[in-house]
């Protein structure tokens, strides 16, 4: 910008430097990319004095009681046993006990499978998981674990209910 205004204003300067050939190799101009594709700009001073600079929320446990004390299962006593019902879609009855931590700590737990043993004073052992349509449920009750017992009469998934395997039916006995 300043070449133009230089070459009006001395005319002989603007000759001489025409004279003198310069070197400007020729580059391969790279294309400047980003890595995401849409564009973020930064904010304006009225979205920071508002407040748009917020830190991101840390995530919540999904079983609280568990991750305190950083323990896979927990033992309990079990203080009620009763039944919830699920939130809209479903319809049932969902098996429920509350339970009172070897931490001290009050918690609503799910009891899995078809038919229990718990009643008020058994021992159970807690773990992590919640019960989707049971609001306030995000602990199960590990079946064939102290004083719950196994599901009766399970063929599949008989690990996740505490089930033996079945005896084989022994021929001409």
């Amino acid at each position: 910008m300043a070449a133009p205004i230089l070459r009006h204003l001395y005319p002989s300067l603007a000759r001489r430097t025409a004279a003198i050939p310069t070197f400007s190799p020729k580059l391969p101009k790279l294309p400047v990319r980003s890595f995401s594709t849409t564009p973020s700009p930064n904010a304006t001073l009225n979205q920071v004095l508002r407040g748009c600079r917020k830190p991101q929320r840390a995530r919540h446990a999904v079983s609280p009681a568990l991750s305190d004390t950083k323990c896979p299962q927990q033992k309990g006593v079990c203080l009620k046993v009763g039944i919830t019902r699920p939130k809209k879609p479903n319809s049932g009855e969902r098996k429920t006990a509350r339970i009172r931590l070897s931490s001290g700590r009050m918690i609503t737990a799910y009891i899995p499978g078809e038919g229990h043993n718990v009643q008020q004073h058994s021992v159970v052992l807690v773990r992590g998981g919640r019960s989707q349509d049971c609001p306030g449920v995000r602990y199960h009750l590990v079946r064939g674990a102290l004083d719950l017992a196994g599901v009766a009469n399970r063929k599949s998934s008989r690990s996740k209910y505490g089930t033996k395997k079945p005896k084989k039916a022994s021929v001409g006995a």
